[in-house]
């Protein structure tokens, strides 16, 4: 086999599976055509190319850039294996996910917009109504897909040769988490004190309950915050992303490889999504506005994914262009999401002079989230471990109880797989905003509190971003700082040291 014809074949992959994920997610194809695109690079993913990857790698020197890049190359072919072997049941899960429809008493909504509708829906009951729905549906029409999809992904990784799933990905993306899941955890216990305190008034505010009356339902209107519609005008979404990387001296509009697609359409996912078809060169942007502030937290944050991929250096290997640690691309994301609740950022974007309440909200939605993704990596870590005899009923009982006990919230049991990403993303987010924290404590401290309207600091964030995901996030903040990667940094920038 010819390593550069693989790296050639597998960049050809990608870009015609990014593609066709952006037209059928963007809702502008209903059919989810993954199999042509499969078969038309079949040799990229079989055991023998895993075979000969491994065993190239195994024969370079530990540490080099040869081996780094065969790393990167099996973990894609180990990805592509599994999805080889799952691509009718993807193709089937999304075809029947766009198909569903939510049937209330006075309105019909389709399956993908309704967490949509729901974060705009202003009574409770509807909210948690449309979430009986949703979930009934879950269990019933894809429940029976994605259990079969997650025994054939246990299955070949067994086939290959790992005792287990999260052995796999813990090898082939060189992460070790086990020690994830021990900072993570630390995170959670050393956030529990403070949780209740910094949650019950933020409730209280914007959904006028108190925590005990809080259900599931009603984060997704938590996080839309409607009450700061006023702050957040629809016609300030756009502009105030334009000129926020004018401040660092990137003229978006002027960009060709950058395309944003903010229109609504029925089978549009409502999940914002970034998709590097061709990296450099093609990056779309893809977002359902639902209102509000979230709109400009979601904007910011594929527009940090977006500006990552479009400033790659076109001369970097495939491996560093396309593959690699997604912590970095994450980091970036949370870097620029984080300005939507940075007071300097919103007096001069936005015009707001009093951020006490969107500050406080924005906190306590961070928190919500990270205290998600370490229960949902520890709930993982049960669920990918190898032949554990359990149930699928104790499996959806353990994945409700921890991410309940995280939240202080009864968690629904149904969405215990629809939950779960592919190759442990829940620790590429989880690492990308530690480094988040660090990368932004770097930039405040050598350009001030308004970096981001600073053309050197611009400067520097282009040289990172240049580097697409060569380095690991831990190897990145190393050379960047000096620092090790560490999840205390959270608790300070959440004001929940010693909570």
């Amino acid at each position: 086999m010819d390593v550069d014809a693989y790296r050639r074949s597998a960049e050809e992959f990608l870009t015609e599976l990014t593609r066709e994920y952006y037209l059928h997610y963007a809702g502008l194809k209903e059919a989810y055509e993954l199999e042509p695109i499969y078969t038309r690079h079949e040799d990229l993913f079989t055991a023998q190319a895993i075979d000969f990857l491994r065993e190239r790698r195994a024969h370079t020197d530990p540490g080099s850039d040869a081996s780094r890049r065969l790393r990167m190359l099996l973990d894609f072919a180990v990805e592509g294996h599994l999805g080889e072997a799952t691509k009718e049941l993807e193709t089937q899960l999304a075809e029947r996910e766009a198909a569903l429809t939510i049937e209330l008493r006075d309105r019909q909504m389709g399956f993908r917009e309704s967490s949509v509708v729901q974060a705009n829906e202003p009574d409770a009951e509807v909210r948690a109504a449309i979430e009986w729905a949703r979930n009934e549906l879950t269990e019933r029409e894809l429940g029976p897909l994605y259990r079969e999809l997650l025994e054939r992904q246990h299955h070949y990784t067994a086939a290959l040769g790992w005792s287990s799933y999260s052995e796999m990905c813990a090898e082939c993306k060189s992460i070790d988490l086990a020690a994830l899941h021990f900072q993570t955890a630390a995170f959670n216990a050393g956030s529990e004190a403070g949780f209740p305190a910094m949650l019950e008034p933020e409730v209280r505010r914007t959904l006028g309950i108190g925590l005990a009356e809080l259900r599931r339902s009603d984060l997704t209107r938590f996080f839309r915050a409607p009450e700061e519609d006023a702050q957040f005008a629809a016609d300030q979404l756009v502009p105030s992303f334009m000129e926020t990387m004018l401040g660092l001296g990137i003229d978006v509009a002027a960009q060709d490889a950058v395309h944003l697609d903010l229109d609504s359409r029925p089978n549009k996912s409502p999940r914002a999504f970034c998709a590097p078809i061709g990296v450099p060169g093609e990056v779309r942007l893809v977002l359902t506005p639902v209102g509000g502030r979230d709109d400009f937290s979601v904007l910011m944050h594929e527009g940090g994914h977006t500006e990552h991929y479009a400033h790659v250096d076109p001369r970097l290997a495939f491996e560093y262009r396309y593959l690699g640690d997604n912590a970095i691309t994450e980091a970036y994301a949370f870097l620029f999401e984080h300005l939507v609740e940075d007071p300097e950022w919103l007096r001069r974007r936005l015009g707001i002079e009093d951020a006490g309440s969107l500050l406080a909200h924005g906190r306590v939605a961070r928190l919500i989230y990270m205290r998600r993704y370490a229960a949902k990596l520890a709930y993982e870590l049960e669920l990918h471990a190898g032949p554990h005899g359990r149930s699928w009923d104790e499996l959806s009982q353990r994945y409700s109880q921890l991410i309940g006990d995280a939240l202080h919230v009864k968690w629904p049991r149904e969405t215990f797989l629809a939950d779960v990403d592919p190759g442990f993303y829940c620790a590429a987010y989880l690492r990308a905003w530690a480094l988040e924290t660090h990368l932004r404590s770097y930039l405040r401290d050598r350009f001030g509190l308004a970096w981001f309207d600073q053309p050197e600091a611009g400067i520097v964030l282009r040289r990172l971003w240049a580097e697409g995901q060569r380095l690991g996030a831990e190897e990145m903040l190393g050379e960047l700082t000096g620092e090790r990667l560490e999840f205390g940094v959270l608790l300070a920038d959440l004001g929940l040291v010693g909570a």
